[in-house]
């Protein structure tokens, strides 16, 4: 059974209905927020429960570095945000100590270093996956993007995300691209509204979307934008068959796991000009060709929305609505992580990780 639903919980513990939302089949994991967070001993604690529940719940949380980073204290690195490393490329010094390229150079050794650090530390408390890096560019426009994105420029964008792709994959963590085909040019936010990006094509491939197939080798998971291209299809890149199918999958030869971003977002359920329910979002996102879908902050109160969602995708399998697709399911196992994690006091003591701690200096 494909369980391509991705939910919440409201509080530092699991509750009793928690448990029973997340045993239902078709919940394959669940995202962790910082109200989730107390330190790291109850974070391990949360997750040996949650795996206690089903041992392939993928555990996820946004950590990228930055203003997003849900675990800050109790040891947690700060990690700097990804425009830190697209401004250390820039910097080859000056006078006798400038040397051609050599930022370019300490900025993919400091990215890697990142996400190393970001990876090992989020495995020893018993996270699986983070939804990073951002390959977003950076126009100077885009307030919900600003300095999570590396660089303007695409191919600066593509080295050093696969940088800090390759520091995660050192501590067994896979990652995700976002937000496909790019949010980077639209000022809008699409937690509040519909940015629309009226680009064409060529000119969104050329640009936005470069990195993506430059980086298919590392690409383990895409999370599209909630962004719509009218000239393209009007409907947001989440929810279109073309974005997902046609010019991801097809023209970009990418075979990795497709995220929905947070459905319930302002932009990810307002289609052709109405907003729909949560699970019609959620099927339009599985039909166009996502593998998972994001539910986020709805378990808050007495959860009603996520509810609405676990009863309304039960429907729709049984009346044929949805059917699944052992494909998406083999990608979400994927992301699973197959090596064991270090504990936190061996990982403190550890070469690897002190190198990467000096990198961020």
């Amino acid at each position: 059974m494909h369980a391509p639903l991705i939910i919440d919980i409201a509080g530092k513990q699991l509750t009793d209905v928690d448990r029973k939302r997340l045993a239902h089949p078709l919940v394959g994991g669940i995202i962790l927020f910082a109200r989730n967070w107390e330190n790291r001993s109850a974070l391990v604690l949360l997750c040996a429960d949650i795996k206690a529940v089903k041992p392939d719940l993928l555990i996820c949380v946004d950590h990228e570095g930055g203003r997003v980073q849900r675990f800050r204290s109790d040891g947690f690195t700060h990690l700097p945000p990804m425009r830190a490393f697209g401004q250390m490329w820039m910097d080859d010094g000056k006078g006798s100590k400038h040397r051609e390229g050599s930022g370019a150079m300490r900025a993919m050794n400091a990215a890697t270093a990142a996400g190393y650090v970001l990876g090992a530390e989020l495995r020893a408390c018993g996270v699986d996956f983070s939804f990073t890096p951002v390959l977003d560019l950076d126009y100077g426009e885009s307030s919900v993007i600003g300095d999570r994105s590396f660089h303007r420029d695409p191919r600066v964008v593509a080295a050093l995300a696969r940088s800090l792709m390759h520091g995660l994959l050192q501590a067994g963590m896979g990652n995700c691209g976002k937000h496909f085909p790019g949010h980077g040019f639209v000022k809008a936010d699409s937690h509040v509204d519909i940015p629309v990006d009226t680009r064409s094509l060529s000119a969104i491939l050329a640009e936005d979307a470069a990195p993506y197939p430059w980086l298919s080798s590392a690409l383990t998971a895409v999370m599209p934008a909630h962004v719509i291209y009218p000239k393209v299809d009007k409907r947001p890149a989440g929810f279109s068959e073309k974005w997902l199918k046609d010019v991801l999958r097809s023209r970009l030869r990418y075979d990795g796991a497709i995220f929905s971003d947070d459905l319930s977002m302002e932009g990810a359920r307002r289609i052709g000009g109405k907003l729909i329910g949560y699970t019609d979002a959620a099927l339009a996102a599985l039909n166009a060709g996502c593998d998972m879908v994001l539910l986020c902050n709805q378990s808050l109160g007495l959860g009603a929305h996520v509810d609405e969602l676990l009863a309304g995708m039960d429907a729709a399998l049984q009346d044929g609505r949805w059917v699944p697709d052992a494909d998406s399911e083999s990608r979400r196992l994927a992301l699973l992580p197959d090596t064991e994690p270090q504990a936190w006091d061996d990982l403190m003591h550890q070469p690897a990780y002190r190198n990467a701690l000096d990198l961020l200096v």
